[in-house]
């Protein structure tokens, strides 16, 4: 029987995903488990595994595609095997430069706008060249037979006004980024608790365990790595804090999944460590290291992604002192880790220079309130001044 492929949801507000690359091709043996496609979210680029052993046939979707969620893209078979008949509907031909909805009659061949030599518009095409008033006799399709795109005439206007104008147009990721951090902004209650903490036993317990963990795995450990393992076990002593907003209820989560801010080239992911509440610090350095790598070669798994609890987003290394971060929903809140700097205190009523950390925690009201916040931001500043206590 054969095994449908189809376009993953990977998280809850997904209606689409662009098909980035195969990395096998048709008529090729697969196995379950190993990679067989890449495809793009607003988070990251991803593999997505082979759902079944047999032979990758019936593919309907080429690299650069938009595709709903839940569409039969391909079929595994086996030997003997024919994949089912293709859909007639030839959703599965959109390119990432024409709307998820628009169907194959949309395509026609344009009366209004004649291009060069009768190439074809697609609507969204048309209409930008109209809005933007772009020769279409000067445009180069680059679809399927020569069909002008919407990115054929974004560049030809890009051409025209780079001249006087430098700008830069962000990719899909940095796009939909840029999109979900402004509906989370407009729509979830924000505020925030901000709290100095010295971080000289952080600092020590670092290079206690340093050398030890990069002995043992060549992994360098992190102040980040810290963080995470701290942050979860305080998490486990706050429930509220760990809770997600969905479905306009307070959902408690019951496993305490860290994701970690990293920085890729079209923005950030957000890859989580599931259950670091008690895994050890050298298992989270590990994790954190694996993620980094996977993240920055665009190899990222969906699991990689997906479930997160709670955020932490470190720009320490970048010299930021504060900040304040953006909440991931449906979680209930991020927390921004500063650069651990020397200052001067006042300790015991005279001046004391210390390696001193800020941390700012970005709530959702409508799950953490001021108190619940300020008791979290507390016990884990206590944590942080007695690493020992909980790392051991």
């Amino acid at each position: 029987m054969p095994f449908s492929v189809v376009m993953p949801a990977l998280e809850m507000a997904q209606e689409t995903g662009t098909l980035v690359a195969w990395r096998k091709k048709e008529g090729e043996t697969v196995s379950k488990g190993e990679p067989l496609l890449e495809i793009e979210t607003d988070k990251a680029v991803l593999e997505v595994e082979a759902p079944a052993d047999g032979i990758l046939a019936g593919v309907s979707v080429h690299e650069g595609a938009v595709v709903p969620v839940g569409e039969t893209i391909a079929w595994i078979v086996r030997p003997g095997e024919s994949a089912p008949p293709k859909s007639p509907a030839g959703s599965a031909h959109r390119t990432a430069n024409e709307p998820a909805h628009a169907a194959p009659a949309a395509r026609e061949i344009s009366s209004e706008m004649p291009a060069a030599a009768g190439a074809r518009l697609s609507p969204k095409a048309r209409r930008l060249a109209r809005e933007a008033g772009v020769d279409t006799a000067k445009l180069r399709g680059s679809g399927p037979g020569g069909a002008v795109l919407a990115a054929d005439v974004l560049a030809t206007q890009r051409e025209t006004t780079q001249q006087s104008v430098n700008f830069e147009t962000p990719g899909s990721v940095g796009r939909l980024m840029a999109e979900r951090t402004t509906q989370s902004w407009t729509t979830v209650p924000h505020f925030f608790v901000v709290r100095e903490v010295d971080a000289s036993a952080l600092v020590e317990a670092r290079q206690h365990l340093v050398s030890a963990t990069e002995q043992n795995s060549g992994v360098r450990l992190t102040h980040t790595d810290l963080l995470v393992a701290l942050v979860a076990r305080t998490l486990a002593r706050h429930s509220r804090v760990n809770a997600s907003w969905a479905d306009g209820k307070i959902r408690l989560n019951p496993e305490i999944n860290i994701a970690v801010a990293i920085a890729v080239n079209d923005g950030v992911a957000a890859a989580v460590i599931r259950n670091a509440d008690s895994l050890p610090v050298k298992e989270v350095a590990l994790k954190r290291h694996e993620l980094s790598e996977r993240a920055r070669a665009n190899r990222l798994h969906p699991q990689d992604i997906t479930g997160a609890t709670f955020t932490i987003s470190n720009l320490g290394m970048y010299h930021v002192d504060a900040f304040s971060a953006i909440i991931n929903p449906p979680q209930a809140a991020i927390l921004a880790v500063g650069s651990i700097t020397d200052r001067v205190i006042a300790l015991a009523g005279q001046p004391t220079i210390c390696p001193m950390m800020t941390l700012t925690l970005s709530c959702d009201h409508r799950v953490v309130d001021g108190v619940r916040a300020a008791a979290f931001l507390d016990d884990l500043c206590e944590s942080i001044q007695q690493p020992d206590k909980w790392l051991t």
